[in-house]
């Protein structure tokens, strides 16, 4: 009787290959998912559409937007919902959805600037249409409340511009306005300031994603939620209970995206508000005390937010970030 042997060498060779396989094929899908698209940068000529996903804009206070659009030598567009009046919000969600699919359907609009934030972006975001969007690509520009539509997009593989909207024009500073140029005509983006004394000295590169702390933890869970893994992950708010910034924090740090950052910048934490019996902390500790056992590094005060000087940020970019006890810079890629 004849007996087939088989060799352990040539099993352990044959497993070792499979093993090999997969892991090459692991790196190249997680190569190709981390790969942002860049919507085309503006060129003279392009057309701008304002309008609201949120909060409504009765006042006749876009001028100053309109003004700064023509001077880059660009068009606008004013969207229909601009005027809506639907208590809090610019027109029914309806509206809203259907004023916002126009404007990204239509391949001569470039960029959609949102007028403002406030409430109601993520009333809409499931009834909106990304087809045309993904051959088609635009900017995307706002904050606040428009972090809806930032980490949406950033789990759909595409860049978006963190940045002043309409509304704050007029009252913005020159450095943020020159930002936001920057930004939309793809000229070198970076930004170096004076280090914070509670900042953490380090180095660290990623792709940068985040927005509004609020924002941010109400999407945890779901599909726009974004993932934080290797990323340099931006905060900023507003108007929040100090508590409250508390209870976020902690909840970014049971779902796992503290741990899996390699570095934080932190924004304007504008008009934060305390109980009757003080929390003990301002909103700043707190997020020291929440990430202080992460060895990365970290930006205090940096310059984006719900304040005048609101400078761009290109979400979605790779950014290197660099903290010495004398300067911390951001530069994008």
């Amino acid at each position: 009787m004849r007996t087939t042997r088989f060799w352990p060498i040539n099993s352990s060779f044959g497993l070792y290959k499979a093993l090999l396989l997969f892991f090459i094929l692991q790196s190249f899908n997680s190569q190709a998912h981390t790969l942002m698209t860049t919507p085309p940068i503006l060129q003279k000529g392009d057309t701008i559409a304002i309008l609201a996903t949120a909060r409504k804009n009765l006042d006749n206070n876009l001028q100053p937007a309109i003004d700064l659009i023509h001077s880059w030598g660009l068009e606008v567009v004013i969207g229909s919902t601009i005027g809506l009046d639907d208590n809090q919000l610019a027109g029914t969600d309806t509206q809203r959805a259907a004023d916002f699919q126009k404007q990204l359907d239509n391949p001569n609009i470039k960029a959609i600037w949102c007028v403002k934030g406030g409430y109601g972006t993520v009333r809409i975001i499931d009834l909106l249409d990304f087809t045309k969007f993904k051959q088609n690509p635009k900017w995307i520009v706002g904050f606040s409340d428009i972090t809806v539509l930032h980490n949406h997009l950033n789990t759909m593989g595409f860049k978006t511009i963190h940045g002043v909207m309409p509304v704050t024009v007029a009252r913005a500073t020159p450095e943020a306005i020159e930002s936001l140029r920057v930004s939309l005509f793809g000229e070198k983006l970076s930004y170096t300031i004076t280090s914070d004394l509670k900042n953490r000295i380090g180095s660290a590169s990623g792709e940068l994603v985040g927005g509004n702390l609020s924002i941010l933890y109400s999407l945890l869970g779901s599909p726009s939620a974004i993932d934080c893994t290797d990323k340099i992950l931006f905060l900023e708010d507003l108007d929040e209970y100090l508590y409250h910034i508390d209870r976020m924090m902690m909840n970014l740090k049971r779902n796992g995206c503290l741990e899996s950052v390699k570095g934080i910048i932190v924004g304007s934490m504008t008009e934060m508000k305390d109980n009757d019996i003080p929390w003990g902390k301002n909103a700043v500790e707190i997020i020291e005390d929440v990430t202080k056992k992460y060895n990365i590094p970290v930006i205090y005060n940096f310059p984006a937010g719900h304040i005048r000087d609101n400078r761009a940020l290109v979400l979605g970019e790779t950014v290197q970030m660099k903290v010495t006890p004398q300067s911390a810079s951001v530069t994008f890629n």
